[in-house]
């Protein structure tokens, strides 16, 4: 059977990849938003599977951010090589804005950040032109000459890599292929037979999305646009087509001269929710008449393609079930929030989570923008969690953990931004031991970065139940948008707390879109200080590989039992 590339090639909260080759070894890497570690980085010889070697940003001092939004931090990197040195360049909005890392070696490590000054805008790429000079592009507000309208542009710059410096004029190159376009930004320059090709994405990241292209002769003239622009977009197909959002497209070359893109999509579970938050594709690329042409033949991404004639790849892929025998959490785990406390320990295989005095859902509050001095003396959450990534699944954790005190929580969460969220957490209420589901929402008036934003938060005790001391699993099962959670001592004898929660009240569409679904450990004393610790034994995460069913005539845990161990 013939190899094939399947899509998406990272499944789960993987938005805006940024690609690039180094003989035959491909290396990727996509947003993080407020997780971290941040910015984490793939390496492929295939296209087709795909290993993570680590996170660029793993050090406090490379990456500040908070656990307040999950809509903040790390926004479109863009990862480049040249001359034996990866540069990566990205935008941190809860911090100084736009900075460039280095390494020499792709798994790190990756030096503090080089603070870009006068360069405005989000979304900032680099660029390698053959002569050795350096640019820079990225995204500003012009205004006309009359002063009556404002629009977003993308803006390039001479960028001196040795000092870290931008170099001369910034001059606005495009606006995008419609006038007046929303959000033109993720801006990529690429050279091919003399032209100097400009790609971003406008339209909103959301169903309007799309790719288009522009080119020209001089790199700091203003580009033509194509006249069949957009090259890519899902936004005809109608709100019920299974792939939308498509967008934030980036290229590569093969040895052979074969192009590939790789961009940000979204499925769609149970109606126009997307729970998964923006995924990574990939996608074939031809050139015809001097312009590229994504997906020839259809015009949209499909789920798979026929793979290109590459050195084989085998990953190394990271277990379904996490024992906590290392000395330090695996690659996919990640915190919400930059953790300026010490809240977690492994050892004698159990992971153990510091109650901290922050909330899982606090007040929400907008972000400044104007600020010109970051706060890092912020709280920290005590949360381990990683991303959904399937539509149907099955996540189980063995707990110790008695409450002291009746604002002492700890359990596992299913997390979207904002405060949406649900909770399957233990408790204490007059001196007895309990346990409950809480569905928390939120309602929002604009986005935390706006200046009208208001945020409502409001909880919901969906169940609860009298438990006894000691050790507990918790199972929560996912299909689709009904979510099922189950608790007890032994994995083969759960009981049900609460049967189909409505999981579409938590989706992305409602705050925003720009993230996922993620699933972990929480632990809070919930404004107050504590020495106590909630312990977990071992963690698993499985989801269901055939397109994503569970067999209907099956009880919902038994359609993953068989592949289950404990």
């Amino acid at each position: 059977m013939n190899k094939q590339l399947i899509n998406p090639i990272l499944p789960g909260f993987y938005p805006d990849p940024s690609i690039c080759r180094v003989d035959d070894d491909f290396y990727m890497i996509t947003s993080s938003f407020s997780l971290f570690p941040g910015v984490p980085i793939f390496h492929s010889t295939d296209l087709a599977n795909w290993e993570q070697i680590g996170h660029i940003l793993d050090r406090n001092s490379q990456l500040h951010t908070t656990a307040d939004h999950m809509t903040a931090g790390i926004m479109a990197p863009t990862l480049r090589y040249h001359d034996g040195i990866f540069y990566m360049i990205t935008t941190n909005v809860s911090d100084k804005w736009n900075f460039i890392v280095t390494a020499t070696d792709p798994r790190g490590p990756w030096s503090d950040p080089y603070w870009l000054e006068d360069c405005p805008g989000i979304d900032s790429s680099l660029f390698f032109d053959d002569d050795g000079k350096a640019y820079i592009t990225g995204t500003r507000e012009d205004i006309s000459q009359d002063r009556t309208q404002r629009s977003q542009v993308i803006w390039i710059s001479e960028i001196d890599l040795v000092n870290m410096r931008l170099v001369g004029e910034k001059r606005t190159i495009w606006g995008g292929a419609l006038v007046n376009c929303a959000s033109p930004e993720a801006p990529h320059l690429y050279k091919k037979d003399g032209y100097y090709y400009l790609m971003i994405a406008e339209g909103g990241t959301e169903h309007f999305h799309a790719v288009t292209i522009s080119r020209s002769k001089n790199i700091f003239d203003y580009y033509e646009g194509y006249a069949g622009n957009p090259i890519l977009t899902h936004r005809h197909l109608g709100k019920h087509y299974p792939i939308c959002n498509v967008g934030h497209a980036d290229f590569v070359e093969l040895k052979n001269g074969e192009w590939y893109a790789v961009l940000l999509a979204s499925r769609l579970i149970d109606g126009y929710h997307k729970n998964l938050g923006r995924e990574t594709y990939i996608a074939p690329v031809v050139w015809e008449e001097g312009w590229p042409v994504i997906s020839p033949g259809t015009g949209k991404v499909e789920w798979s393609y026929p793979a290109p004639e590459l050195p084989a790849f085998t990953p190394n892929l990271i277990p379904n079930r996490d024992d906590f025998d290392g000395e330090k959490l695996r690659m996919d785990w990640v915190l919400f929030g930059t953790p300026y406390d010490d809240f977690h320990t492994l050892s004698d295989s159990k992971l153990s989570l510091r109650l901290l005095p922050r909330s899982i859902s606090p007040e929400l509050r907008k972000i400044d923008l104007s600020a010109t001095v970051t706060n890092k003396d912020v709280p920290s959450l005590s949360f381990i969690g990683r991303r959904q990534q399937h539509a149907n699944f099955r996540v189980s954790a063995r707990m110790r953990f008695d409450t002291l005190f009746e604002n002492e929580t700890a359990g596992l969460v299913v997390m979207q931004a904002s405060n949406h969220q649900f909770r399957f957490e233990r408790s204490i209420e007059n001196g007895k031991q309990i346990l409950k589901l809480i569905q928390c929402t939120s309602e929002l008036t604009g986005y935390p970065h706006q200046p009208h934003f208001k945020g409502v938060t409001t909880e919901t005790e969906l169940a609860k139940i009298v438990v006894d001391g000691g050790d507990i699993i918790l199972s929560i099962v996912a299909q689709g948008q009904a979510y099922s959670f189950y608790y007890g001592n032994e994995n083969d004898s759960l009981n049900l707390l609460y049967e189909n929660a409505d999981a579409g009240k938590i989706n992305p569409e409602i705050v925003g879109g720009m993230v996922g679904t993620m699933l972990g450990m929480f632990a809070s004393s919930n404004g107050h200080e504590s020495k106590n610790y909630a312990e977990f034994d071992w963690f698993e995460y499985k989801g269901n590989e055939q397109n994503d069913a569970v067999t209907p005539e099956l009880h919902p845990l038994k359609a993953f039992q068989s592949e289950l161990s404990y």
